[in-house]
């Protein structure tokens, strides 16, 4: 892909020629990953967009937007789940995005009103999560909506293991999309550094939030 060559990554098909992965070591703020092809998740139906970009962030930032129908539906599943008598299975196999609705609080108070409309905001902290989206990213967000992510579109953003995620459903992959998405994700990183930056230099962390991060950061866990 002549796209990616530009960006100075390398371009491969899958082993089944269903999707692709470009690898790019020296992107800025951090190293990007893309691959397209089947999706790895339920509730992202046929096949989906994955971005991995490495930061390095503090273990101490853990925070999520996704777009509010898939925050609904997944508040529904998950809490449907926890009623169950096989909590213990829960919480070993559904992923973060699920686990983290039922463990950490949320973040209503984004200044723009589009922003409160479309997404869903959850963080280890509202108070981490309110730095991370009154930013750039809460415009970028915004600006989003109106074409890249329209309404209902399943989207996930997330912040977890030092490292900052996307995922959303992608049934063909258009470059103007993969190329807004990377935008997206540049913009979410760079405002994730900040707040990762804030929180290394304080070493404040309240004391009400260390049980559910030890539970939401097990080893192994899929990205």
């Amino acid at each position: 892909m002549d796209w990616a060559e530009a960006r100075g990554a390398e371009f491969a098909q899958t082993r089944e020629g269903q999707g692709f992965v470009i690898e790019q070591p020296q992107a800025v703020p951090g190293p990007l990953r893309i691959e397209w092809g089947e999706s790895q998740r339920s509730y992202l139906p046929g096949t989906e967009l994955r971005l991995r970009c490495e930061l390095g962030l503090h273990p101490d930032v853990q925070l999520m937007v996704l777009c509010s129908d898939l925050m609904e539906e997944l508040e529904s599943k998950v809490f449907e789940a926890y009623t169950d008598t096989l909590k213990t299975r829960v919480d070993t196999d559904t992923p973060e995005e699920m686990r983290w609705l039922v463990m950490f609080p949320k973040f209503e108070g984004a200044s723009l009103q589009i922003v409160r409309q479309r997404y869903g905001v959850v963080g280890v902290t509202r108070e981490l999560a309110h730095a991370w989206m009154e930013s750039e990213l809460g415009a970028a967000l915004a600006q989003a909506s109106q074409d890249l992510l329209p309404p209902g579109h399943p989207f996930v953003l997330m912040c977890m293991r030092g490292n900052l995620y996307l995922r959303t459903a992608m049934s063909e992959a258009e470059l103007p999309r993969v190329e807004g998405l990377v935008r997206l994700v540049e913009c979410a990183a760079r405002e994730a550094q900040r707040v990762s930056n804030r929180v290394a230099e304080t070493g404040a962390w309240p004391t009400t939030t260390s049980v559910a991060w030890t539970h939401s950061s097990r080893p192994g866990d899929a990205g």
